[in-house]
């Protein structure tokens, strides 16, 4: 299991939550989105969890992570150097889904989900991806595709199934890039640090009418 991330910084991390948060605040959503991405992949079968950093650690990273810097360049260069330094299969994931679940993952993560030329797909509603897997890693197929854009994730599959890949898709989930996007997934994972962060820092009704 790969998780590709940033260090939680204020002004460096989901800046686009600003506002109505503050870069405080969305560092804090991004450090719990985080945390609870971690956890989550604590509770899946693996035999290597390895966290590809943009920055340095903190009191966010649980024990059982190996920690690896990413390498310079663009998001796609990023990822493929991740898939470069595995061999066998590989899934990767980013921070921004703190609602995953092992159920979610389950189909990616059981006995017979690897077969040779098998590659796993988690296509983001903005139209990007949440998760890619490959039986054995390529990195190739992502050099070169656009990221960022609402065309990501349809180039990337379809850069899967030209190569031949047998491609298997997860569900469908929503990132966390704006306030709209905060509160829907708070409210899919009620119990989580980031549902608990983003009820403590929510931006809410004062008097007046107005928000903070």
């Amino acid at each position: 299991m790969l998780v590709i991330a940033k260090e939680p910084v204020p002004g460096r991390v989901k800046t686009r939550l600003t506002p109505p948060f503050t870069p405080e605040e969305a560092a804090a959503l991004a450090e719990a989105a985080l945390a609870d991405t971690l956890a989550t992949l604590l509770r899946v079968p693996a035999s290597r969890r390895v966290l590809v950093l943009q920055g340095r650690t903190g009191p966010w990273l649980p024990p059982g992570y190996a920690v690896v810097p990413q390498c310079g360049g663009g998001l796609d260069e990023r990822i493929a150097a991740a898939f470069a330094g595995c061999t066998g299969p590989t899934l990767l994931v980013g921070m921004d889904t703190p609602q995953l679940t092992p159920g979610l993952l389950a189909p990616a993560t059981g006995s017979d989900s690897w077969p040779p030329g098998r590659a796993w797909f988690g296509p983001a509603e903005d139209g990007g991806f949440w998760a890619l897997g490959f039986a054995e890693p390529r990195p190739d197929l992502v050099l070169g595709v656009p990221m960022s854009t609402p065309d990501t994730g349809r180039l990337q599959r379809r850069r899967l199934r030209e190569a031949g890949l047998d491609v298997r898709a997860l569900p469908p989930l929503r990132d966390v890039d704006t306030a709209a996007d905060a509160a829907e997934v708070a409210a899919a994972r009620p119990g989580g640090r980031f549902a608990a962060a983003h009820a403590r820092l929510a931006p809410g009704p004062v008097a007046g009418g107005r928000s903070r």
